[in-house]
């Protein structure tokens, strides 16, 4: 009886723990805006209320950001007011059908695309009635207005609405975004524009700097609401993407400096340009040269005027971004692998990642992966049929970036940068054995020549290989994902792969050499001559809210940090490869390891990497 009463408490404390640990993890991904109720908006409005916002013309410099300061009253305050910014202006003039049939259509349809509550910063507004908001902008192809509401989030009273405001050009092309070409000496250029192919022709203006420029066309796409999944990405959450285009300069000089800048040719013959950036082209694959690539997971956006934020979510993701751009010098290519903005189906957010990242973005490469908060939803074809992605199914991530993939729907690909190749999994789609994604990643694999490119990294969302978070223990009893290292634990000791980085975990972890649960090295900052196994390391930490560990640390757990950072490999030469942990509040280094290793080193023989021998003579 004694052991059935025990049994049974140890049940329920594991019950409160999922409960506890679901609502946590749930509530650390929940994006800020799904926690207004717009759909249940009404008007309330009040003749004595005022809202006021100046500038009403922005960007008069030329730039894609601005502060507006937005001045506001009400006769009856109260500790619940919020301000909204809506873009387009007339939300309240938008029709939506409902999302169920039977429901009568919303008075409201338009999530706003950031809030802030009417107090923040107004300490005397519950007397006063009278507050003032500094809120920053960016240029999102539409003009705002600015509400405020009463009623808090989840019953939303329309009190009073501002004027206008716009940038001087709406449509202008703003935050271009690098990405590697499916060739080595190709790069691509993707931005955005309110523009369509029949107001104006796309084209990147380029060329080495101080020579001459030449122009390279771009393709436009876009995608519409139809093409969401579910909501909110077809309700509340839907905003314009505007057009998405791509160029690609090809034919680029190792290691050379280019500038370009961004072109519209409008009907009349006049053109519209953007201001002028500047990239390095990459080395030749194999080139011995210092090399150095960022690697981060997990990001998202964040609002620097302080909207949108609760309990600091995402607020890290400035820390990780202003530190990349400090260290822009040392960095020749970024990769992010999965969950880049959290938009979850708020389609302005895409707007806000890709303007935060632009000084990182329009200087170096910016690699992407698939993250569930991009892909999954539940009967479009995801291998996990969850709703993480809030109704975008992939199409807002496949559009906005530029990956060098066969089909940017199945979005897994190989890239090479000098001396490295990275070949990048797509977790939310089936990469078991037998599948299309599988014998892609072993021909991947297979095909790099370790004598040019001796450092071949395999990088995914989800943690495939070994992870001590809590989240694993609680959700899925397990140390990453089930079914993960099946069959591509053996790929990566087959073909010696170095490292195997993920995201998905937020914080950061690193394994020993493991192979089969097994350290076949001791974990080290120093790991030299033949090797042996892969370290798996998590990266995950570049801002969303964190994720803890176990309390048990496993013998295979090298190192762990509950904090936010990025890790940056140095290839130095093809014998030696520095890798770097470092937090995103300071950008110190506080986990480091080197491989040293000639190529005899990989071709030597260890545990189930042995080719076939013969005795014949």
């Amino acid at each position: 009886m004694r052991f059935l009463i025990m049994a049974a408490i140890r049940w329920v404390v594991l019950a409160y723990i999922v409960v506890i640990g679901c609502a946590t993890i749930a509530r650390g991904n929940e994006q800020p805006l799904s926690r207004i109720a717009i759909e249940r908006a009404t008007v309330a409005a009040v003749d004595s209320a005022s809202v006021k916002a100046q500038p009403t013309v922005l960007g008069l410099k030329g730039q894609s950001s601005d502060w507006v300061v937005v001045e506001f009253s009400h006769p009856k305050p109260s500790n619940d007011d919020w301000i909204g910014v809506f873009s387009p202006s007339g939300f309240s003039s938008e029709i939506c059908q409902p999302e169920y049939y039977g429901d009568l259509p919303p008075y409201l349809c338009t999530s706003p695309i950031k809030f802030q509550y009417a107090n923040f910063n107004n300490a005397d507004y519950n007397r006063s009635g009278k507050g003032l908001l500094r809120l920053q902008l960016i240029n999102q192809r539409e003009d705002f207005s600015f509400a405020l509401f009463s009623g808090g989030l989840s019953a939303p009273k329309l009190i009073a609405i501002s004027n206008k405001v716009s940038f001087q050009n709406p449509k202008a092309p703003v935050y271009p975004r690098l990405a590697q070409g499916k060739s080595w000496n190709e790069m691509t250029v993707t931005w955005t524009s309110g523009y369509s192919i029949k107001e104006a022709i796309p084209f990147v203006e380029w060329g080495h700097k101080g020579g001459n420029q030449m122009l390279s066309p771009a393709g436009t796409l876009t995608f519409s609401r139809n093409s969401m999944c579910g909501s909110p990405a077809r309700t509340v959450g839907w905003r314009d993407p505007g057009y998405i285009h791509t160029s690609f300069l090809k034919e680029l000089w190792p290691d050379s400096l280019y500038t370009y800048r961004l072109g519209h040719r409008l009907l009349d013959g006049t053109h519209i340009w953007s201001k002028s950036y500047s990239f390095r082209a990459s080395p030749y694959p194999g080139q011995d040269s210092v090399q150095r690539v960022v690697i981060f997971g997990d990001m998202g956006k964040a609002e620097i005027d302080g909207s949108d934020e609760y309990g600091n979510y995402e607020q890290a993701s400035l820390y990780t971004t202003n530190q990349l751009i400090k260290e822009l010098d040392s960095i020749d290519m970024v990769i992010h692998i999965g969950d880049l903005s959290y938009a979850n189906g708020y389609l302005s957010q895409w707007d806000q990642l890709t303007q935060q990242i632009e000084p990182i973005a329009s200087t170096v490469p910016y690699m992407i992966g698939s993250g569930n908060h991009e892909r999954d939803w539940p009967g479009s074809g995801s291998f996990y049929g969850h709703n993480d992605s809030g109704g975008e199914c992939g199409v807002p991530t496949q559009t906005m970036f530029y990956v060098p993939a066969e089909n940017r729907a199945k979005l897994w690909y190989s890239t090479d940068y000098g001396m490295f190749r990275f070949c990048i999994a797509d977790t939310e789609q089936d990469w078991r054995p037998g599948t299309e994604q599988y014998k892609f990643i072993e021909q991947c694999l297979s095909s790099v020549d370790r004598s040019k490119q001796p450092w071949l990294i395999f990088l995914a969302h989800r943690v495939l290989g070994y992870s001590s978070a809590s989240w694993y223990e609680i959700m899925m009893g397990s140390y990453g994902e089930p079914m993960g290292r099946d069959g591509l634990e053996e790929l990566w000791q087959k073909y010696k792969v170095d490292l195997a980085v993920f995201g998905h975990i937020h914080s950061y972890e690193r394994t020993c050499p493991i192979y089969q649960n097994r350290c076949v090295q001791d974990g080290s900052n120093l790991y030299t001559g033949q090797f042996n196994a892969t370290t798996h390391v998590i990266v995950g930490g570049g801002g969303a809210m964190l994720s803890p560990f176990r309390a048990t640390v496993p013998y295979w757990s090298f190192f762990r940090d509950y904090d936010f950072g990025f890790s940056k490999l140095t290839a130095l030469n093809h014998s030696t490869l520095l890798f770097e942990y470092k937090k995103s509040r300071d950008g110190k280094v506080y986990d480091h390891f080197t491989i040293s290793r000639d190529y005899r080193d990989i071709m030597a023989c260890s545990i189930d990497n042995c080719p076939r021998t013969t005795l014949a003579v």
